[in-house]
């Protein structure tokens, strides 16, 4: 499926009002016009080059406030240069195309991580720390996100394409701006997933949550229902029925 506009990442920030489209290009263009320089004919050394340059002399680190939706803005992680790990892989991934390397993305539980193939051996980069990591230290990683019983799946260490890495792009902002308590912006998230996956009943949910706080109750109900309708087995189908009943004595916003 055709990805609908806004397209990219800075697009999407842009269109939610968050960061600003024309300094974080700017912002781009500046850091992925000096990568070159870096550029050397061994592939190891030119990659170790990278990761040097991108956290020790350019600065790009995790956001202090890491589940905020400046941290899961690319426009933001460009200009401040903090992220998210899904942020920062992107940004580091891009540098080393300019490089002839190739970095993919593997999407954990919670956490991003870049794929580096050499020959037909897999390595795994956490783009917080620019350090590449063993089995045991992924296998704490989707622990601590599912509980310690978690274990680990085949699905984990492979890469996503781009509308996979787009979508987790989309569900951190919109979880950064419940946070943030911007819930415009994170109702038009929800809105932008609905357009590539119009049957997942989850956001339906998520989207019905937000609607109530910004008082659209027609759209939460609407929303819950199809909860309802779509997935009648759920274990919290009774939870959702019981908000639903609630809606109704809530009064309509009109925006």
């Amino acid at each position: 499926m055709a990805i609908s506009l806004p397209e990219t990442p800075l697009e999407i920030a842009a269109h939610l009002g968050l960061s600003d489209l024309k300094r974080s290009t700017w912002a781009w263009y500046e850091i992925s016009g000096a990568v070159l320089s870096h550029y050397l004919v061994d592939q190891e050394e030119r990659l170790q080059r990278l990761i040097r340059w991108f956290y020790r002399d350019l600065g790009f680190k995790p956001k202090e406030d890491y589940f905020g939706a400046d941290a899961a803005d690319l426009g933001f992680c460009l200009q401040h240069r903090e992220g998210n790990s899904s942020t920062l892989a992107v940004v580091l991934m891009l540098l080393a195309k300019q490089l002839d390397l190739v970095l993919e993305p593997v999407l954990l539980p919670g956490h991003t991580l870049l794929l580096h193939r050499v020959g037909k051996q897999s390595r795994y980069l956490d783009p917080l720390t620019g350090e590449f990591v063993s089995r045991h230290y992924i296998h704490a990683l989707v622990r601590g996100e599912l509980g310690n019983g978690a274990r680990l799946k085949a699905t984990y260490f492979k890469a996503v394409k781009v509308q996979r890495l787009l979508t987790r792009m989309i569900h951190e902002l919109k979880a950064g701006c419940i946070v943030s308590n911007r819930f415009e912006s994170a109702l038009e998230c929800c809105n932008l997933l609905l357009q590539w996956h119009p049957d997942d009943v989850h956001i339906h949910r998520e989207r019905a949550f937000i609607a109530q706080q910004l008082g659209c109750i027609t759209l939460a109900a609407s929303d819950l229902q199809h909860f309802v309708d779509q997935n009648p087995h759920d274990p919290v189908i009774e939870l959702v029925k019981m908000q639903l009943r609630d809606l109704s004595d809530h009064a309509e916003t009109y925006h």
